[in-house]
């Protein structure tokens, strides 16, 4: 049979002309730029953008954080002192991220981690000139652990948030680094408020509409570790990394466009050019929603201290309803038209 008559290519042409006109639609329907409002929302205010799943910044919000007045340099070495920090190394400031084998297979590649002082892993992020990049991102609601101490400077929850979606925060985490590490796209199931504290962020986001632009493809895990023949003696920032395969072989899918790199015409069957990211800089005391499921990538900037600070707001997205039905229908047919790259469904 010709390959051009061939039904299952003629479904595959069928199905992108559709995600075509979906992504179309979306563009057409949906703003180019982030939202700014004035003032903190209303929580029906922010129902509506929950419903709508779009972003806003709000300027200056988190001025009232007593962590906007109190969160130096000094402060935090005095505060947090000797206290024990998980610590993210990586040779390119790549944690969690997809990384090219020179036979060309793509690992996502989770960073080396250690244990370390707080005040020893400040100074190096500070510092900054070390062969590797170091990152203070534990996540799973790290204020309650290992930042305990700086609790009392943030609040809680968002109160207008709390209110709209019914529950507190699954999760409170800091997040602390300097202008070497970039958080690759992804998503994560998760209503995020996310406040700048120290330094600026720039966010570069995709709606979930884009799952078929974005490069999703399963990808074997793998973790950066010391290499064997890694001098004994050196720190965290100065030994040899290498990235090795988990032992138990699983994939997960993962996007593998960087927004802000070079695009090949045609990748994706011609989809991906109707992907628009959205980008927005954080500054000090901005507060940014990013709705459940929007892909995100990430890059910092110092501050006069020379320290890149954060505090988010993780609430867990609702899985009743139509959208998330909706969504993994999307990259259900993504899949279908790309050619079954993307792997399993993602649950």
């Amino acid at each position: 049979m010709d390959r051009d008559t061939n039904p299952q290519n003629e479904s595959s042409k069928s199905l992108n002309s559709a995600i075509k006109d979906l992504l179309r639609d979306y563009n057409d329907l949906n703003s180019s730029t982030i939202d700014e409002l004035p003032t903190e929302p209303s929580p029906l205010e922010f129902h509506r953008y929950v419903a709508q799943n779009r972003p806003f910044v709000i300027r200056n919000a988190a001025k009232s954080f007593s962590a906007y007045d109190r969160w130096s340099a000094s402060y935090l070495t005095k505060t947090l002192a000797n206290s024990p920090v998980c610590v993210a190394v990586t040779p390119l400031g790549n944690a969690d991220a997809p990384l090219r084998q020179e036979n060309g297979d793509i690992w996502l590649v989770k960073p080396h981690e250690t244990t370390l002082p707080f005040n020893e892993a400040f100074d190096l992020i500070r510092d900054g000139t070390g062969k590797n990049t170091v990152y203070l991102q534990s996540q799973d609601g790290n204020l309650k652990d290992e930042y305990a101490a700086l609790a009392e400077d943030v609040p809680p929850d968002i109160p207008w948030a709390r209110v709209a979606l019914g529950r507190g925060p699954d999760a409170v985490n800091v997040w602390i680094g300097n202008e070497r590490s970039k958080t690759a796209l992804h998503k994560d199931p998760y209503e995020n408020v996310y406040v700048q504290v120290r330094g600026a962020k720039r966010f570069t986001l995709l709606p979930p509409v884009a799952v078929a632009g974005v490069g999703e493809r399963l990808l074997k895990g793998a973790r950066y570790v010391p290499k064997q023949d890694a001098t004994e003696g050196l720190g965290v920032e100065e030994v040899g990394l290498e990235a090795r395969l988990d032992g138990d072989g699983a994939s997960v899918p993962f996007p593998t466009w960087d927004p802000d790199g070079v695009t090949e015409v045609g990748e994706e069957g011609g989809l991906r050019e109707l992907c628009r990211p959205v980008r927005v800089r954080l500054g000090e005391g901005d507060m940014l929603y990013l709705p459940a499921l929007w892909f995100h990538q990430v890059e910092q900037e110092c501050g006069n201290e020379e320290f890149c600070c954060a505090v988010n707001y993780w609430y867990d997205m609702e899985y009743s309803g139509s959208f998330y039905a909706l969504a993994v229908f999307a990259r259900n047919v993504a899949n279908a038209a790309i050619g079954g790259t993307m792997g399993e469904n993602e649950q």
